[in-house]
């Protein structure tokens, strides 16, 4: 009885022993299965996935920010062929600058003036010219005026060594100057009753205007063939400083 007893009792445990063995194995296999086989395959069907995405971009797509890119930042052809706008010009040379905005001067825009530049009492040989802008413009002088002394066949030889090179720009009320030799101690003197003065036609670009008659500054003085004028100045020194250092 007692053999029968002990024999029962060990079958059961050789079950459960069975038992575990094949949860074991089954464990196993489950763990080899999600080993590097698996992982291997994730890893094929992440690179599948990218080459999908990548073939079905097409080349259009590809090129599209290209040649977007390159729209907007090349240049206008109407910008870079269109040649500058030239400014239109004020007239005449001299050498000197000129805005688009102002003209040459007209007889419209000054009034003249004759003013002895001598002692008085002395003979009047010296004479000061002035130009006032009486106009609501600047406008542009140039050149030396043209002045004819009583009954003189032309007007006053201009002295060329007094051209300053440059334009002077009269602003509303602005004054240019100008000095006048009326005898240089040459031949053939006369006696000067009236003057004329004119702005000429500086650079020939258009027609001399008419001469204006001159207030003279004394009843009357005389005049040689030695006479000269000087070019318009912007200063009272500069312009008769070749005048009054002649003797």
């Amino acid at each position: 009885m007692n053999a029968v007893v002990r024999t029962s009792s060990r079958r059961p445990a050789l079950r459960r022993t069975f038992a575990l063995g094949a949860v074991t194995v089954a464990a196993l296999l489950a763990t080899a299965a999600c080993g590097p086989g698996s992982d291997g395959a994730a890893a094929g069907g992440k690179a599948s996935d990218r080459a999908t995405a990548t073939d079905s971009a097409s080349p259009t797509d590809s090129a599209g920010p290209s040649e977007s890119t390159s729209a907007t930042t090349a240049p206008s052809p109407s910008r870079s062929s269109a040649p500058p706008k030239a400014s239109p010009s004020s007239g005449g040379g001299g050498g000197g600058s000129q805005s688009s905005e102002v003209g040459l001067c007209t007889h419209r825009d000054l009034s003249f003036s004759a003013k002895s530049y001598d002692v008085p009492g002395e003979p009047v040989r010296h004479i000061m010219l002035v130009a006032t802008n009486t106009s609501g413009r600047k406008c542009d002088l140039q050149g030396a005026p043209e002045v004819t002394l009583g009954n003189a066949k032309g007007p006053t030889p201009a002295k060329r060594a007094t051209d300053p090179g440059e334009v002077l720009t009269l602003a509303p009320g602005g004054k240019a100057y100008a000095g006048l030799l009326a005898t240089g101690g040459h031949r053939d003197t006369y006696d000067v009753k009236s003057m004329t003065i004119g702005l000429g036609s500086p650079g020939g670009e258009a027609e001399p205007e008419k001469p204006v008659a001159l207030r003279m500054p004394v009843a009357s003085f005389p005049a040689d063939d030695g006479q000269f004028v000087t070019y318009w100045a912007g200063t009272e020194g500069i312009a008769m400083r070749p005048v009054t250092s002649q003797p």
